[in-house]
């Protein structure tokens, strides 16, 4: 007897053939696969941009005129980044594309990640990233150790040089050529120049790190030194010592008691503060610079009725250098040991 050679025996069942309909391989799981591939895709920082400009101007149209794009790559952009995120973020309108609450939580979340995307790009060209600080001399020696101190703690890998002068409107003038990337110096509370320093034309961006108290001081045996309530009437025939004409203490003398008070200039702090201690007239200065004075007796205060307010420490920048740099802003709150956004 021959054996004939057995035949394959096929299942029934339709789910065993591969490429079948259903089969846990074939069309269904293919179609799964797919899916976990595009949620597994990542967020791409165009994408960021993207959902950005069609958050600003609304429509996908406009939105790809701004970026330069046509309006295809636009809305292919925002259906990856839905489609990475798992969610929708815009409704489609007739009259334009309106913010999920998914897009609304994102929406702030895109700018950081775009704004330190690019903080990275830039430091990371670098080895060693550096700031160049300007700052008048009168505050290099008691503000700016404790400020490059804290900057150190909180950016130690970044380098800092200095530029140190007594001439501010020269500082200005580096920083708005683009040889300084801030500088530090003394202005009144609100806009930038009130205490009535010149500016540059350059668009410039300030913070406030703190105030600057004012004294009036004067030989212990000064003729008004027991004085209280003191108006600028009652100082006439007083003489008022003075830095140079653009010096800080000259401008705030200027601003609280006006031209009615003799004036001698005198130079810097440490002239004008000996020229005081030897009588030869008033001094309106910053607290700091007299402090030990004041201590030892060599000097003494006027009291007057209305005292001048403070002055500030003011750190000032190119706004056009921040935004071509975007990890100075972090560097100049940095300096401050503080964050947040300028004033």
């Amino acid at each position: 007897m021959i054996d004939r050679p057995s035949r394959t025996v096929r299942s029934a069942q339709p789910n065993a053939y591969p490429g079948r309909r259903g089969w846990d391989g074939g069309t269904a799981g293919r179609r799964a696969r797919k899916a976990a591939r595009k949620a597994e895709r990542p967020v791409e920082l165009r994408q960021l941009r993207t959902f950005e400009a069609v958050v600003e101007h609304r429509t996908v149209t406009e939105a790809a005129g701004a970026l330069g794009l046509a309006p295809s790559s636009v809305s292919e952009q925002i259906r990856a980044l839905e489609t990475s995120l798992g969610t929708a973020l815009f409704d489609r309108r007739p009259r334009g594309m309106a913010l999920t609450p998914a897009g609304q939580r994102l929406l702030p979340w895109a700018a950081r990640l775009r704004e330190q995307a690019e903080q990275a790009r830039h430091e990371t060209a670098t080895e060693h990233p550096t700031v160049r600080l300007g700052a008048l001399e009168s505050l290099a020696a008691t503000h700016l150790p404790p400020l490059l101190a804290q900057l150190a703690d909180r950016r130690p890998e970044l380098r800092v040089t200095l530029q140190i002068g007594s001439d501010r409107g020269a500082l200005l003038a580096d920083l708005a050529g683009g040889t300084l990337d801030a500088t530090l110096l003394l202005d009144t509370a609100g806009a930038l120049g009130g205490l009535g320093f010149p500016l540059p034309p350059a668009d410039l961006e300030h913070l406030d790190l703190r105030d600057v108290p004012l004294v009036l001081v004067a030989a212990p045996d000064h003729p008004r030194r027991h004085h209280t309530g003191l108006r600028p009437a009652d100082l006439l025939g007083t003489r008022l010592l003075v830095g140079s004409p653009q010096c800080s203490f000259a401008l705030a003398g200027h601003r609280h008691f006006g031209d009615r008070l003799e004036r001698l200039h005198t130079g810097g702090v440490t002239v004008t503060r000996a020229c005081a201690e030897r009588g030869l007239g008033m001094a309106l200065l910053p607290e700091f610079t007299v402090r030990e004075q004041l201590a030892a007796g060599t000097l003494a205060p006027l009291h007057l009725a209305d005292p001048p307010p403070p002055l500030r420490l003011r750190l000032v920048w190119r706004r056009d250098e921040e935004r071509a740099r975007p990890g100075l802003r972090d560097v100049l709150y940095g300096i401050s040991g503080t964050a947040g956004a300028a004033g």
